[in-house]
């Protein structure tokens, strides 16, 4: 009985995601309308923010329950789902056209941020100096990246006058009403995932890098399918890379911080493995974006198909233990460089056909 309302759980969590998505998406542009900034920034600042939400309420009440290992295994896991299982569904609806100011700006900072998260987690612990430190670079980027959007303009900004149509109150109710029902959704799936997880008796560790990291990230791939269903690739990709700085800038460093003097502790298994697939997950979408600028269909599914192999590496080891040691060799030494090196190899190709093409 349990586990068949578990299951409803799941089912009613998408709906409410699926229907919170649309709306959060629809708001967002008509304030980009209004307010004259850019799709881009709408992605990369509000709408990453209300994405997410859900991670930060999971990640911070975690956190004050004295749960790490959740707290942070959420955050690194919805990372890495964000860049395969989002992107890569995106593109799989649509090919995705990258914006020059992702290839420039964003994306590097991104990959230093992680860079800089994964070194401060590397002493096992995470202090709350290195928290602030966190927030206050998320107030200066923040700042640093709507200014310089403004001076740039918004080169893909084409978007149908009428969805700001009503002014700012429509605008912010949509916003409002989506932002809802995409905590609410995500909250429910979380429930009903987390309690078939543990009826399987897996570790706390792994329900936060997979059951929790999905549950809570489905905000982002709901905004990010109905943001490429609609045309807004911009929305679609911004609201990933977005949505990936704040989960460590704001979700993380708050966690840090709140945590005290006793720190946060960070499991060394993730040390080892998770926090460098994260960043590994950021390196492979460098020669993707830098490709002519798209995110091809093939690529998508690639993206989705890592994100496949993570799971195995993931689950495996807990129904054959003996396996641990060398799947995550396999993972992290062959496999892993071997699907980049197949990532750049069709990004070259691309490129090059993009060159050929006359005009």
């Amino acid at each position: 009985m349990a586990s068949v309302l578990s299951i409803v759980e799941i089912i009613v969590g998408i709906l409410l995601l699926f229907g919170g998505g649309e709306l959060f998406v629809q708001g967002s542009v008509a304030l980009a309308l209004l307010l004259g900034i850019p799709q881009l920034v709408i992605g990369l600042t509000v709408v990453a923010m209300g994405t997410s939400a859900p991670e930060l309420f999971v990640s911070v009440l975690s956190t004050l329950k004295g749960a790490d290992d959740i707290a942070v295994s959420n955050i690194v896991g919805s990372n890495i789902f964000n860049v395969l299982v989002v992107l890569g569904c995106s593109a799989l609806i649509l090919p995705l056209r990258v914006h020059s100011r992702l290839i420039r700006r964003d994306v590097p900072i991104l990959l230093a941020v992680s860079m800089v998260v994964w070194g401060m987690a590397s002493p096992g612990r995470m202090t709350w100096q290195a928290g602030l430190a966190l927030l206050t670079a998320l107030v200066i980027n923040t700042i640093w990246e709507i200014r310089t959007a403004k001076e740039e303009g918004d080169a893909d900004g084409e978007i149908d006058a009428d969805e700001a149509k009503g002014g700012y109150l429509p605008a912010f109710i949509k916003l409002a009403a989506g932002l809802g029902l995409l905590v609410w959704g995500s909250q429910i799936l979380v429930k009903g995932a987390t309690a078939i997880a543990l009826s399987l008796g897996v570790s706390e560790t792994l329900i936060g890098l997979t059951i929790v990291a999905a549950g809570t990230s489905m905000p982002e791939l709901v905004t990010s399918i109905v943001a490429a269903l609609r045309g807004k690739a911009d929305l679609a990709i911004g609201n990933v890379i977005g949505s990936n700085l704040l989960n460590q800038l704001v979700i993380l460093g708050l966690c840090a911080f709140i945590s005290g003097d006793r720190g946060l502790s960070v499991d060394p298994v993730m040390i080892h493995r998770d926090f460098p697939i994260m960043v590994a997950t950021t390196v492979a979408c460098l020669p993707i974006f830098f490709s002519g600028g798209v995110i091809t269909r093939l690529e998508g599914g690639i993206l989705i198909g890592l994100y496949g192999l993570y799971l195995v590496e993931q689950i495996l080891p807990y129904t054959y233990p003996g396996l641990d040691g060398p799947i995550e060799r396999f993972t992290l030494m062959a496999l892993i460089p071997a699907l980049i090196v197949l990532l750049g190899w069709q990004s070259m190709s691309h490129w090059r056909q993009t060159r050929r093409l006359p005009g």
